[in-house]
């Protein structure tokens, strides 16, 4: 969790974008980074918006289905489009599919999250001091 309160306290929000927005790659983190990362800012701005390019898609698919499955999210909005990028190794320009995903919180969310901070806290005792 401290590598999750790291990576948003150092995030750089650039002036005009979204603060509530994840840029997802498929090769930086692993999956469930960007999954905790996304209830953390659920917990911050009610919303969260996944946004990845190219191969990163089905990351934040995976990642918006296992909120949705697991009762964290609801699905507002998702939005497709391409963007004209410069291949590094060419040098000429090509197009990448890209893909925003807007989540809001359900109305249990508080009520899961209190739970899953009970059971990673609390847990069977054992250990303690």
């Amino acid at each position: 969790m401290e590598e999750i309160t790291e990576g948003v306290n150092n995030m750089n929000i650039v002036e005009g974008k979204a603060k509530n927005r994840i840029q997802v790659s498929n090769t930086k983190k692993p999956l469930f980074f960007y999954v905790n990362l996304a209830k953390r800012y659920m917990q911050q701005y009610n919303e969260v918006e996944l946004s990845a390019l190219g191969m990163a898609i089905s990351t934040v698919v995976s990642i918006a289905e296992i909120l949705k499955n697991n009762g964290f999210a609801v699905e507002k909005k998702i939005m497709t489009s391409t963007v004209d990028m410069k291949d590094e190794a060419r040098g000429r320009p090509v197009q990448k599919a890209k893909i925003e995903i807007l989540l809001g919180k359900t109305a249990k969310f508080d009520e899961l999250m209190a739970a899953q901070a009970e059971e990673r806290d609390g847990g069977d005792g054992e250990g303690q001091s």
